[in-house]
Formats: C-alpha cells, sequence, structure tokens
C-alpha cells in the first residue's frame, strides 16, 4: 500500500509556473481551479505516474506526493524537479547580468528547470515546432497511448486524468511504421520523429555520447537528425540533457534579445552566441525569465 509522501517549506518552487512554461508536455491539470493557493497535476516521467499537489506553507510551499513512498521520490521526483538546487545563487547571478531582470525573476522564482528524460524530450520539441503548448501535449498524448506501455490497473487508479500509457520507448517507436506516427496528429514531423528513433536506437545519436561531448559538438550531432535545427537542439540541450548554459532562440526570444541587447535585426546565432556569455552557466535559466520580460512588456508581439 503505498503512502502519501509531504515535504513542507519548499523555496523557490511554483508548480504552475515550472509545468506550464513550455518545457514539458505529458503532463495534465487536474484540480478545479477555485482554490488560487493550491495546484494539482497528474505527471507521467519514465516508467512513472505521479499525482502531486502544491499548497501553501509558513515558508514556502508544501508538496505532497500521492501514493509516493520515500525512496520513489528521492529516486525519481527528487532529481525530476531539480530540488537539490540552490535557486538563490541562479537568481543572483541572472539579476547581476541583467538589473532589468529583476523584477521578473523575484514574480517568478518559483520556476525551475526540470530534470527530463533525454529521448521523449528530443521526440517532443521535434513535435513542438510550429505548434501550440495544447497541440504538443495531444500529439504526446496521442503518441504514448497508441505505442507506448499501458499502465496497469494500480497506475491507473494513482491519477484522475485521462493518460493510459508511457511515452514510447526508442524500440517501441523505432519499430512503428509511418502511418501509425501521423495518426498522432503529428503531421509533416512523422518523418522526422522515425528518423531521431533510428539513429537513437541505432547508436548514432545517444544521451551518453552526447553528455561527454562539449555542447557545440553535442548541438551539431543532435543537428544530424532530419527536422532538428538549432532551436530545437538548444531544448534538448537544455531540458533533456541537463545543459544549463543552452541559450534556445525562437522568433519571439530573437525579437526579445534584438530589443533588449541589439540594434535591429541580428541573426540567431549571434543573439545566442551573446546570451551564452552574457549569462555563462545560467544562461537557460535567463532564457526562462526573458520569455516572460517579453510577455509582460508585450515585446515582439506583431
Amino acid at each position: 500500500m503505498f503512502k502519501n509522501f509531504a515535504i513542507d517549506n519548499v523555496k523557490n518552487f511554483h508548480l504552475k509556473d515550472v509545468l506550464e512554461c513550455g518545457q514539458c508536455f505529458h503532463f495534465s491539470r487536474t484540480d478545479s481551479g477555485i482554490n488560487k493557493d493550491e495546484y494539482e497535476y497528474d505527471i507521467v516521467y519514465k516508467d512513472r505516474v505521479l499525482h502531486i499537489k502544491e499548497e501553501p506553507s509558513s515558508d514556502g510551499v508544501r508538496l505532497i506526493f500521492f501514493n509516493t513512498e520515500q525512496w520513489e521520490y528521492d529516486v525519481f521526483w527528487k532529481p525530476y524537479f531539480d530540488l537539490d538546487r540552490d535557486y538563490e545563487e541562479i537568481k543572483e547571478a541572472v539579476i547581476s547580468a541583467d538589473q532589468r531582470l529583476k523584477p521578473i525573476v523575484e514574480e517568478y522564482s518559483g520556476i525551475r528547470i526540470l530534470n527530463q528524460d533525454f529521448f521523449e524530450t528530443l521526440i517532443s520539441f521535434i513535435i513542438s515546432q510550429n505548434k501550440q503548448i495544447p497541440q504538443i501535449k495531444q500529439v504526446v498524448s496521442n503518441l504514448s497511448s497508441e505505442l507506448g506501455t499501458k499502465f496497469d490497473i494500480t497506475m491507473m487508479n494513482q491519477i484522475g486524468s485521462e493518460f493510459d500509457a508511457f511515452f514510447p520507448t526508442v524500440e517501441q517507436l523505432y519499430n512503428a511504421d509511418e502511418e501509425t506516427i501521423r495518426s498522432s496528429k503529428c503531421g509533416f514531423r512523422a518523418p522526422y520523429i522515425m528518423d531521431a528513433a533510428r539513429q537513437v536506437y541505432l547508436g548514432n545519436v545517444t544521451e551518453e555520447k552526447l553528455k561527454n561531448m562539449d555542447i557545440n559538438s553535442a548541438r551539431e550531432l543532435l543537428m544530424s537528425i532530419h527536422g532538428v535545427g538549432e532551436k530545437v537542439a538548444n531544448c534538448v540541450l537544455l531540458f533533456g540533457l541537463g545543459r544549463r548554459q543552452a541559450f534556445p532562440v525562437d522568433v519571439w526570444m530573437k525579437r526579445i534579445c534584438e530589443y533588449l541587447y541589439f540594434d535591429g535585426e541580428t541573426p540567431k546565432t549571434e543573439i545566442e552566441a551573446y546570451c551564452s556569455e552574457k549569462f555563462g552557466e545560467y544562461a537557460g535559466y535567463a532564457q526562462q525569465y526573458l520569455f516572460i520580460y517579453g510577455q509582460k512588456h508585450k515585446i515582439g508581439a506583431k
């Protein structure tokens, strides 16, 4: 019988901001939204499912991990949510690099970068091209339901959302035909997904290889996969490989950085190089705050 596991007074953590900032896609919000200080989500990660709740505590927030024992929290969820990292140091470094970000960093101090599964992150960000977050989530859910391993009854009872399967393994996607993959509503991305699965399955692109390379070489290797450009490669480096100095630049980030740091039209590669140097090992965190800064100040909304 599983018990609930809770930790109190977690600082620099806000469940909604962590999950809904566009870094992960296999989750569902399950609370009613009535109580604005409490949030509940179902999350699927590797071969685990989690129902988690956030509520206020005396100094920070309280996190309740339902149907979870401490060993599972220690092995899976603590690393996943990056709960061992000192985010005060990160926030101070980002503010020091650009004082204009101070109000955003303070208001959104609960953002964290998750430590996600490499392969799922790779496929998810291939899917993400020219899609909104709800659409990406739906394709991820469809792929999982069609090709992934189904939950057993115990896992089904742990969550209250529509999920019924884990994200497909490398082998499951490698063995799938294009028609089945297209049925997930991934559209033109189906051949890209197939090539990514093939490259990983054959050992041409692996998590181990990528982690042992310098970041530029790792980016180039990821971009050898059909359909993986610089932005997708940087997202995989940041969210799926723990390379926190990676700085993804999409059209919105380009406009935000041009407004803040450049005088007019600037190539994405130049923006990436500038911000990587400016924010150093914390560039990936800065990217999250810069995106919110752009939203708040309506930068890039054309």
